[in-house]
């Protein structure tokens, strides 16, 4: 089984409905388990400004399947959720991202692994740090951690206690 480590966030429609239905697709993929959800945080759009803040959180799985099998799962989930195409860095449904997949670099033409800018977002980091603080990146060979320290990120990022409970809540129906 490899430890895997993925990144959810919504900013158009019902948001925190939206990271809760990620979380319980994920648990329908083959041969994965979800081992552990951050805290809901809500945060600051990246890259184009002008669209509403989003939810993010990180979430924890064991696999038995490859990064290409889960990636496309992923996207599946994406799509059945509502996900439309925009603009890059626009607003969203539903987003779902590989962050890491045990110790393994990946570079193809489909996904990246590490993912590349989450060194640069601390919207990634901070959930991140909550679940898996002392996992260690396989490029930097710093702890979550020690990376969350070294950000330069200065976005918003909060946790939400309320939306959090909200969110563990409707999890466990």
């Amino acid at each position: 089984m490899e430890h895997v480590f993925l990144g959810i966030g919504s900013n158009v429609g019902d948001r925190l409905r939206f990271l809760g239905d990620a979380v319980l697709k994920l648990r329908s993929v083959p041969a994965t388990r979800v081992v552990k959800v951050s805290s809901v945080y809500e945060t600051e759009p990246v890259g184009i400004k002008n669209q509403s803040d989003f939810l993010n959180a990180a979430v924890a799985v064991q696999t038995a399947i490859g990064a290409e099998e889960l990636y496309a799962h992923i996207k599946f989930i994406e799509k059945a959720i509502g996900r439309v195409g925009r603009a890059r860095w626009g607003p969203r449904e539903i987003d779902i991202d590989i962050l890491l997949f045990g110790d393994r670099v990946i570079d193809t033409p489909t996904i990246v692994i590490p993912h590349r800018e989450m060194l640069n977002r601390r919207f990634v980091l901070q959930p991140l740090a909550e679940i898996g603080p002392s996992t260690v990146h396989p490029l930097t060979h710093k702890t979550i951690e020690e990376l969350i320290a070294e950000c330069k990120d200065s976005n918003l990022v909060r946790k939400s206690p309320e939306m959090t409970q909200t969110f563990f809540t409707a999890l466990q129906e």
